[in-house]
This record gives C-alpha cells, structure tokens and sequence, in this order.
C-alpha cells in the first residue's frame, strides 16, 4: 500500500530525515517514533503531500505522490500534531465543511457524517462552538475530520493527545476497527499506545531509520536471565559457546551466534544447559527466565545509540 524509498528532507544544511525507506502492507498500523527533532512530523507531512521532498519517492496505493498529490490525497485521512480545526464554527457546521471538502454530497455526506459523529462520540457536542470545547473533544473533532470519506491511509499525528483513560481506549478500538480497509501510520509518545494496537513500529533517529521490526519480533526473547552463586569467570569457563554478559545483580546470556533461527527451541535449549551446568559444578541457580524486551526498552537503547554516536 505504501512503498517509501530514499525520502530525505534537507531545511538548508540540515537534513531533517535523510535517506529513509520501508514499505507498509495493507491493513497494517504501524508506530512511528523517535525523540523531538528525529523527523517523525516531517515524514508524515511527506507522506500527505503537504510537504515536497528534497529527494526520493512515495508511492501510496501504486500511485506515485509527486506525479499524483490529488489522487492519492483523495484516499488519505490525515490528522497533524496541530488540529486542523477552526474554533469560531460549530462541530456540526465544521465536519461538513470538511466532508465537502473531500468531496462528499447528497446521501453519501449525509452518511459519512453521521457515521464519524457516532465513532467518535460527538453527539452531545454537534451544536457547540468549537472553542467552548476541552482539548479532548477538539481532539475528536480532529480525529472525525481525518476519517470522513473511509480513506485507504489514515495518517495520525498524537490522536489520542488530550483524551482521558476511557476516551483513549475508545480511540483505540476506533483505530483497531479503521484498519480492516485502512493502512495506518501512528505518531506518538506514549509507548503503551503502540504497544496496544500497532503490528509494527518504525523508530527515527536523528532523521534516520534507526529500527523497523514487527511487535512480535520485538518482544521475543532474546537472552536468558541468570541469577546464580557462580563468578562471572566460572560461567564463561562452563558454558564457553554461550554469550555472558553481567548485568548489575544478574547474567543476560544471549545465544550462540545462528542459534536464533528457531529462538524458542534455542532458548529452551540454552536454559537446560544452564542450569544442568550450575548444578553440576555445584553452584546455586536463584533465577533463569527468559530476558524479554520490551518496546520502551528498545527505544532507550535506540536513544543511547545516538547520545553515543553525537559524543563521538
């Protein structure tokens, strides 16, 4: 649905993102992240058309971006950092505005208006001013706009900033139930978001894509926790084929290289002969489980990568 390809956007001498690609299947959503400044908003921009490139290509549902912006910008629902909403209108009177602007009429508006209402539970608020609003009805409002019209690529940008614990597990469900027609690209800080509803995650460092690896792959168990009586020497004399690296109060102990084919079979493996080992040799095991990562885990050490590479 999305093929990205050597993007880069360069503001004078600075490359705000430099040389990023990946590609997006259909129905996918996908995290993007990075810290302020990486290049997630200006990405996002690129890919709604709002922004040109510097260099590279976009390709949205087989249509190349430069040579086709309306077309594809007809099939994009999108929603920026900063709401694309004007406060001096009513809900009721700015979301059909806005559908006209896509192009809806007739019944077709009619239903797409009112379906966007009930999704995202503006009912209570049609008649009200936009700006009486709080920043988690406007928030709606936004996220209503950017799904009218049932685009193929729904760009969000924060949906869920402003929005209390009940309204973000709605907003949540809404965005899982989008993504049965809708391939979707979500911008957050708030790692608990991707972690509840996206397939994959895309990490920006420093205008570069620093990561790009599906949730389940992520979270799978890469290394073994051990808790043991044994010097750090004495494991690495036992288990010479296995990779020992002490962690404060415990081992992490990774596999041998190529063992990661079949992880769970490797995992299991390593575990029985670790502890057949620390048994043998008479030492005491107080712990081995599997060392799983999570995604804020990842991100810090993503971070730490380009603290380290800014110092050099």
């Amino acid at each position: 649905m999305i093929e990205v390809e050597n993007l880069s956007r360069a503001y004078g001498d600075c490359r705000a993102v430099d040389g990023v690609s990946f590609e997006i299947p259909a129905g996918q959503i996908v995290g993007l992240l990075g810290h302020n400044g990486a290049g997630k908003t200006t990405v996002m921009k690129m890919l709604s058309g709002y922004l040109e490139p510097s260099g590279g290509s976009i390709t949205i549902a087989g249509l190349d971006l430069a040579d086709n912006t309306l077309a594809v910008q007809d099939q994009l629902g999108y929603l920026p950092e900063n709401l694309p909403i004007y406060t001096d209108m009513g809900v009721a009177d700015y979301l059909h505005f806005a559908a006209t602007l896509k192009g809806l009429q007739g019944e077709e508006l009619k239903s797409a208006l009112r379906r966007v209402i009930r999704d995202t539970e503006l009912q209570g608020k049609l008649i009200n001013p936009i700006a009486t609003l709080s920043r988690g009805y406007r928030q709606r409002v936004g996220v209503a706009q950017a799904i009218l019209g049932s685009p193929k690529v729904l760009i969000l940008d924060e949906p869920t900033n402003g929005l209390d614990p009940n309204q973000t597990q709605h907003m949540r469900d809404l965005i899982q139930a989008m993504s049965a027609t809708a391939t979707v690209i979500l911008s957050t800080h708030i790692m608990q978001e991707v972690d509840a509803i996206c397939d994959r995650v895309l990490i920006l460092r420093d205008g570069q894509l620093a990561l790009d690896e599906t949730l389940d792959s992520l979270r799978s168990a890469v290394a073994l926790q051990v808790k043991t009586s044994l010097t750090t020497a004495r494991l690495q004399e036992l288990l010479p084929t296995l990779q020992i690296n002490s962690c404060g109060d415990h081992y992490s102990i990774g596999l041998p290289p190529g063992d990661d084919l079949d992880r769970a079979a490797a995992l299991n493996k390593a575990a029985a002969l670790i502890a057949t080992t620390i048994s043998q040799d008479g030492g005491q095991l107080f712990y081995l489980a599997p060392e799983v990562r999570d995604l804020e885990t990842v991100f810090r050490e993503v971070s730490l990568r380009e603290e380290v590479s800014h110092a050099a």
